[in-house]
């Protein structure tokens, strides 16, 4: 869906999952070993394997007549694949057949590993060409919020990130959003251009009346402050929407 490039100051910039192998009867250690999924992480590298093999390795065991590669074949496939897996809570999990508290807090403590490096330097010498440039950052973490956020992202003149901003938090609507609030870090430090992006926890990231509306002010509002407003993109865990690719709230 992506055909939309964002301009830099001065013109536009163009630049298998499949299922294991194991039987459910075999237990890993009675499988080849160029199939068990520590060993094909040490000889293939981490990219090869696919969701359930590293799953299996978090999980480190079965349970009983189930190898660790079924029970996480059936994990993923129980939760929808890896961002389900993710929003499942501590209840969710412990309620599955063959899974423990141990077994919870490793899947817990492997998730929030991934989304503590992803935030370490998410927007590090970033440079932002389209809106899949920027849900390629953001979709990750906030296509599981369970609460709406707001957020801002700073780009100077050759659309390098210079920070991402968190300026709103709880149910938006334009009676909530200041605009002026928006542009505040913008302003201060010398942006160029601005991308606003909001997620939608009920996973449909079809833009709303208020939406629209919302997108309508910040574009004017930047227009007064000279700072372009690039696009509004609206995230879920499943995908994305740009209001400006839809014309939304943009002339």
């Amino acid at each position: 869906m992506d055909d939309t490039t964002y301009p830099s100051r001065n013109g536009y910039d163009n630049n298998n999952d499949s299922p294991a192998l194991a039987r459910v009867d075999y237990t890993i250690k009675e499988m080849p070993e160029d199939l068990r999924p520590r060993e094909r992480l040490e000889y293939v590298g981490a990219g090869a394997l696919n969701l359930a093999e590293l799953l299996a390795i978090v999980l480190r065991s079965g349970g009983p007549g189930e190898n660790v590669i079924r029970l996480a074949e059936r994990l993923l496939t129980r939760f929808n694949g890896l961002p389900g897996l993710a929003q499942a809570s501590f209840e969710e999990l412990t309620d599955v057949h063959g899974v423990g508290k141990a077994k919870v807090t490793q899947i817990k403590a492997a998730m929030e590993l991934g989304r503590r490096l992803l935030l370490a330097a998410p927007q590090e010498r970033t440079k932002i060409q389209s809106p899949t440039d920027v849900t390629n950052v953001l979709m990750l973490e906030m296509g599981l919020l369970e609460r709406e956020q707001m957020r801002v992202v700073l780009l100077d003149t050759k659309n390098h990130v210079q920070r991402i901003v968190t300026v709103y938090a709880g149910s938006l609507n334009t009676a909530v959003i200041r605009v002026g609030e928006i542009f505040t870090e913008a302003v201060r430090a010398n942006s160029a251009s601005l991308i606003v992006v909001h997620n939608h926890p009920s996973g449909d990231p079809t833009p709303s009346p208020e939406d629209v509306r919302v997108t309508e002010q910040i574009v004017a509002a930047g227009k007064i402050l000279h700072i372009e407003v690039l696009d509004h993109l609206i995230i879920t865990h499943t995908g994305f929407v740009s209001l400006k690719e839809r014309r939304l709230g943009f002339e």
